[in-house]
């Protein structure tokens, strides 16, 4: 019965294996490819017997800027999705008014709309507004995709918050800002420390926003960079994934530091 139940867990831990490795290997080739010195992912060697890292100064040389401009554009996004969509989760768990279901309602649908349909009625608004070809235009529009996700997320959270401590705060004096900053920002930084996280991700690999709410060339996030990369070094893919990898980086050290705050935020609201 024992060497059964080892048998299983030997053949499960094995599985589990090979679907990591099949998950992991498109990640490896990028690496496997950025540091090849011929640059030709084709016939490129399974490991890199003469390592180079030419790839990586070229990307860092064209593709600097351009990672830049998706750090400040992901950065302002989770700064402008936090401070809108906290007090509006807050308020919608906390608060009881009859039109709450009706107004989580718009914001699921609001989920379900695709972002080129978004970007394509921003184009228009924007160059009205003079916000084409600008970060703050493109912090505004990533927000706009993220602030529905992470109302929903934070609501969940913050409707285990029991009201008794914020209405101690009031008798002692805080009015509702200083409560809500000093009472549920701290109880509710898991929550937070999730949507800020998930806004950050889904700034920096926006390719919708960036291709249609740019159109001269002088702000270009990196996704916009790596697809205009493709046609002039495709013979170089060195470069190419080397800027890939590059662009990886960032989004692999944020999911390692907060992963115990993904976990933690994303199931909060589950039990009751």
């Amino acid at each position: 019965m024992k060497s059964t139940r080892h048998a299983r867990s030997g053949i499960r831990t094995t599985i589990a294996i090979v679907l990591l490795a099949l998950m992991l290997f498109p990640v490896y080739w990028m690496l496997n490819t950025s540091l090849q010195p011929s640059g030709n992912t084709l016939s490129a060697n399974f490991f890199p017997a003469h390592p180079t890292l030419a790839g990586y100064q070229t990307a860092i040389h064209d593709q600097g800027r351009n990672l830049v401009t998706s750090l400040l554009i992901a950065c302002g996004t989770v700064v402008l999705t936090l401070l809108i969509a906290a007090p509006c989760a807050y308020a919608l768990a906390q608060f009881r008014f009859r039109w709450i279901n009706w107004a989580l309602l718009a914001i699921l649908i609001s989920q379900m709309i695709p972002g080129i349909v978004i970007a394509n009625a921003l184009y228009t608004a924007y160059e009205r507004i003079g916000l084409l070809n600008s970060i703050p235009g493109l912090i505004i529009a990533n927000a706009a995709n993220a602030i529905p996700f992470g109302i929903l997320i934070m609501r969940s959270f913050m409707l285990g918050v029991p009201p008794s401590i914020v209405e101690a705060a009031r008798v002692d004096g805080a009015g509702l800002v200083r409560a809500f900053l000093s009472i549920v920002v701290p109880i509710s930084l898991n929550s937070m420390i999730t949507v800020g996280l998930f806004a950050f991700l889904f700034a920096w690999s926006d390719f919708i926003f960036a291709l249609t709410l740019t159109t001269k060339g002088n702000v270009v996030p990196v996704t916009l960079g790596i697809y205009t990369y493709l046609g002039a070094h495709i013979s170089n893919w060195s470069a190419v994934m080397a800027t890939a990898m590059l662009a990886s980086i960032p989004a692999i050290i944020l999911l390692v530091i907060a992963q115990k705050y993904i976990a933690a935020g994303a199931t909060g609201g589950a039990v009751k």
